[in-house]
């Protein structure tokens, strides 16, 4: 369940370009109007509507009345050693949505929250503990975006965006599709679809609909390479069991120069054998592809810990020369409790307006 805001009037960061377009139309407006006012909100980052000069009054004032234009105020910013920042923004109804902006070499990486919590109760996941509070709205998802732009002051190179943060984003597919298409509309934010990833845990239903209805890059949740031991990870996979994420992803239409990423948590004495690397090996054959290996980031309260280095190098080197791309990802942020699967904290912490 998506919670409304607490303002009576409708959020214009919740309106697709269509809508607005449609609400112009019935206003009497040209229709270029509907262009201007996206620019004004998601290109100059104006919440004031008397503000959007380029309107005429009569329409400011009557917007003014019937509609609003949201943000989402920071409650608390940490930063890392490393870099990486942790944005705490604070909603309507006193939850706290973590963002974390994580630089890297020539660009930085923005990932992005969905959910308030999270229902897939993965048993590697900080997030999941809390259970799911409630989805997002689409303004909640872009507001994150324009909230880290603004605070970090971005101008001409706007930064990747991963939808990896809180959440599963095909849980909430309706607004997270919604949040994508403003992002990457040339009158919204202008991101593009190069630029962005969303990951998912296999929600194949809703998986399969992402790939005919938006040509953002694809990251599946992995883990392991039998339903046995995924099934112990993440519970999901008794519902949407691996042979069948697989053929989904098998079918998964690509666009060109596009792969799939396949993210597999690296867990010592749980999932990071030799055999568990040629089990992987021989189940992503021709997928297109490419690994990410991601070392375990610890945190209180669960049993699983960090493998060392030498067994995750060997993990990666059995996947090479079975001749996949497999990095390995060492998560930044740890020391803020931001790394991947550190998020969540805030989801129990009252976050008083």
């Amino acid at each position: 369940m998506t919670v409304a805001p607490s303002d009576h009037r409708y959020d214009l960061k919740n309106i697709s370009w269509e809508a607005l377009v449609a609400l112009c139309r019935d206003l009497g407006l040209e229709s270029y109007r509907a262009r201007q006012i996206y620019q004004w909100i998601f290109q100059k980052q104006v919440t004031d509507i008397t503000l959007m000069t380029s309107l005429p009054k009569r329409v400011r004032e009557l917007f003014v009345k019937a509609v609003h234009v949201s943000s989402l105020p920071i409650a608390t910013v940490a930063e890392s050693r490393d870099g990486s920042k942790k944005f705490v923004f604070r909603t309507n109804d006193g939850h706290g949505i973590e963002t974390v902006l994580i630089p890297e070499r020539g660009h930085a990486t923005l990932c992005i929250s969905t959910q308030i919590g999270c229902a897939l109760q993965c048993r590697f996941c900080f997030t999941g503990r809390a259970g799911l509070v409630r989805n997002l709205s689409p303004a909640e998802i872009v507001n994150q975006v324009q909230g880290v732009l603004i605070a970090e002051q971005f101008s001409a190179k706007l930064p990747n965006l991963v939808f990896m943060g809180m959440g599963e984003p095909l849980a909430n597919y309706e607004n997270t599709c919604a949040a994508l298409r403003i992002l990457m509309n040339p009158w919204g934010m202008n991101f593009s679809h190069r630029k962005i990833t969303v990951s998912t845990a296999g929600i194949i239903p809703q998986l399969q609909r992402l790939g005919a209805d938006l040509p953002v890059n694809l990251a599946i949740s992995l883990n392991a390479p039998t339903d046995e031991l995924r099934t112990f990870l993440m519970p999901i996979n008794r519902r949407y069991p691996l042979h069948e994420l697989l053929d989904a992803a098998r079918r998964y239409p690509l666009q060109p120069r596009k792969r799939i990423t396949f993210e597999y948590i690296v867990l010592r004495d749980i999932n990071d054998a030799p055999e568990h690397a040629e089990a992987l090996a021989r189940i992503l054959t021709r997928i297109p592809c490419k690994i990410n290996l991601i070392p375990f980031n610890e945190h209180p309260g669960v049993e699983f810990r960090r493998p060392d280095e030498k067994t995750v190098k060997r993990f990666q080197s059995i996947l090479q020369k079975h001749h996949f791309t497999a990095p390995i990802r060492y998560s930044k942020g740890l020391d803020i409790a931001a790394a991947c699967g550190q998020l969540g904290a805030a989801v129990s912490q009252p976050y008083q307006q």
